[in-house]
């Protein structure tokens, strides 16, 4: 999706760039762009299984905490 403003005809160029950065930062392109800039490699088997063993350890120890 484009975006796009007209700007109007007593409206100052400095006030139309920020009514463009406004609506840029408003539509969440700028976080799609920046985060798809470099390659990301995804996760392997081995390590979303450590990663789900230690969520589950940490969190069985803070439930047990959460009672001290």
């Amino acid at each position: 999706m484009r975006v796009t403003i007209w700007k109007n005809d007593k409206e100052s160029n400095e006030r139309a760039i920020t009514r463009f950065n406004k609506k840029v930062q408003s539509s969440r392109k700028l976080l799609e762009v920046r985060s798809g800039r470099y390659h990301k490699k995804s996760p392997t088997k081995r390590y979303t299984r450590e990663a789900a063993v230690m969520r589950d350890y940490y969190r069985s120890k803070k439930e047990r905490n959460k009672f001290y």
